[in-house]
């Protein structure tokens, strides 16, 4: 589990197809990361993957062909950037909201304004997800925990602050460029409890069963 606290950006080395759809990505390691442990998660660009072993001063990881297909790995190049950020360690502080790096798919930035020092990103959502997000929610994008500032049809807007556009990889996005999306998870499992409930019989038709009237 992860927080959508950015703890480096790093540098893409490579993106190597593999047999049966995958890959294997490497990025240079930030100073932060040197000691990431084998099979240790890390959210790349908001995308959960596995540390593989690799030699000093690179993180490896093997990306599925079902990640490919989901976020904006497959469009990765050497020298891109990717935001990174180790999993939660029990008794942390949770500063962002909680993100699992199960990307949902990616969103088209759609405009990236400044506003005296502060910035405005807003991405198109797509129907499927766009339900699951309300004004003053939490959001990750590209694997950043944000705040939902605004909802204007399919657009959504977030507030994003200096440090945030400094220390990520925001300050590279430009209109067009697709980011990934993973709604918030809570969100899901109040819908599918409410769901469940709709359709769970009441204490009367349940009574009505058992005395068999």
């Amino acid at each position: 589990m992860f927080t959508g606290l950015v703890e480096a950006v790093a540098s893409v080395r490579s993106l190597r197809r593999q047999g049966g759809g995958g890959a294997v990505l490497e990025v240079d390691a930030p100073e932060a990361f040197g000691e990431a442990s084998r099979g240790e998660s890390v959210s790349v660009s908001g995308v959960c993957l596995t540390a593989v072993p690799a030699a000093g001063g690179v993180l490896r990881f093997d990306v599925s062909a079902e990640t490919l297909e989901r976020a904006t790995l497959a469009t990765l190049r050497p020298g891109d950037a990717v935001n990174l950020e180790r999993a939660l360690a029990m008794g942390a502080r949770l500063g962002g909201h909680v993100v699992q790096g199960h990307v949902d798919g990616t969103a088209p930035v759609t405009r990236l304004e400044s506003d005296g020092g502060f910035w405005t990103l807003g991405v198109r959502l797509d129907e499927a997800w766009a339900r699951y997000v309300v004004e003053k929610g939490s959001i990750a994008l590209d694997g950043i925990s944000l705040t939902v500032a605004e909802l204007d049809g399919d657009e959504l807007r977030v507030a994003v602050i200096p440090e945030t556009y400094r220390a990520t990889t925001l300050s590279r996005r430009r209109p067009g460029d697709r980011v990934n999306v993973e709604v918030d998870v809570l969100a899901k499992y109040v819908e599918r409890l409410l769901g469940s409930a709709g359709s769970a019989p009441s204490r009367d038709d349940r009574l009505r069963s058992l005395l068999g009237s």
